[in-house]
């Protein structure tokens, strides 16, 4: 599709507003709602109209940018550090690691939307800005009331894979080790069950979860705190793992088996039927400490959207860079703007990590990631 046709259908879809936000506007220094109102004043709606296209193609955009937006902003701010393909450093960008990797899924839609904005505004919109409109807008599209989101955001330099180890929530991962990385991103446990509400769309890779439904342990080859039924459907979509298998080419599940492609309270009452996919998941309805808010919002869809909204504008105020002088507004997402004057060092070339195997894979997303 041609950047005229694409604005062209963007101007089409505007009138259709999104329900009204049910969340207050979280203000923060330095950000501010409407920041590119004189700037650039269709951004936003331009970003919304590219979102709803894309997962009007493909539904499974919606979950997918909501975690390429997690994942930047859990680790060094919401910088937009995830979309870099390389570093002026020449570090291994994080997008390189296999905590992201194949598993990122709608880069595509952020680098049309940036595109479409850089033909309109040039060098004004920043791709953190862009990125966390568009976990607004595709959590919008799956079903949420709408919610602000602050601008004013600058991009990062500098992309390290190294940065993920030891400070990344897996999904081997249980309520203490959550709750830990959580509180040291300021976040609480409460948004720790709360965003994990964005699992009742998407979905997991077999080997992601493979520990629960073959050799469990010693005693039991499939979890016991799964429901029976469930795990022999899961054993009927997801073979038994080996150590050749590609983890491209494994099998996906949804996460929600009854509403997957709505932003839904559904979610937590599958936790309680124990019909989940991952440890990290199952686990707050089996800890008693989140159990009763995972109970409570099983009962109150209406709660749970009002603080999935919160909780997501929350996360889009970490670590954000909002001087000049630490960031840039880059002109391409997947690239650092290039100085005048400057060289780079020659690291186009960098050897990528190589594919690792299945047993590796599911060692690291059971039990967190190392380094070598």
């Amino acid at each position: 599709m041609s950047m005229a046709m694409l604005f062209l259908l963007s101007l089409v879809l505007a009138s259709s507003a999104p329900r009204l936000a049910v969340v207050e506007a979280l203000v923060v220094d330095g950000l501010k709602m409407g920041f590119y109102n004189r700037t650039c004043p269709e951004a936003e709606q331009v970003i919304r109209n590219v979102v709803q296209t894309e997962v009007g193609m493909d539904r499974t955009i919606a979950p997918g940018l909501i975690r390429i937006f997690f994942h930047d902003c859990f680790i060094t701010g919401c910088d937009a550090s995830i979309l870099l393909d390389e570093s002026p450093s020449g570090d291994v960008p994080e997008k390189e690691s296999s905590a992201n990797g194949f598993t990122l899924h709608g880069l595509r839609t952020i680098d049309v939307a940036k595109s479409t904005i850089e033909a309109m505004c040039p060098r004004t919109v920043s791709c953190s800005d862009i990125l966390s409109f568009a976990a607004r807008d595709a959590a919008v599209a799956a079903g949420l009331p709408s919610y602000e989101v602050a601008g004013g955001r600058r991009d990062g330099v500098h992309s390290r894979m190294d940065d993920l180890p030891g400070n990344f929530p897996v999904p081997g991962h249980t309520v203490p080790r959550l709750t830990e990385l959580f509180q040291s991103r300021g976040l609480s446990q409460e948004d720790l069950v709360t965003l994990s509400g964005a699992h009742s769309i998407g979905g997991a890779h077999c080997f992601m979860f493979s520990n629960r439904i073959y050799g469990f342990s010693k005693t039991s080859e499939i979890d016991p705190s799964l429901d029976p039924a469930y795990a022999e459907r899961l054993r009927k979509i997801c073979p038994r793992p080996r150590p050749d298998d590609d983890p491209e080419a494994a099998p996906k599940v949804d996460f929600d088996e009854r509403t997957g492609q709505k932003l839904d309270n559904s979610y937590y009452q599958e936790l309680l039927a124990r019909r989940s996919l991952l440890t990290s998941d199952n686990t707050l309805a089996m800890d008693p400490q989140t159990r009763p808010l995972v109970e409570q919002y099983a009962k109150d869809d209406a709660l749970f959207q009002k603080r999935f909204g919160e909780a997501m504008q929350k996360v889009s105020t970490l670590d954000v860079i909002i001087q000049k002088t630490k960031g840039q507004i880059r002109r391409d997402c997947r690239m650092v703007n290039k100085a005048r004057g400057i060289r780079w060092m020659p690291m186009l070339h960098f050897p990528k990590p190589p594919k690792h195997p299945m047993l590796q894979m599911i060692n690291w997303f059971i039990r967190g990631f190392q380094r070598d």
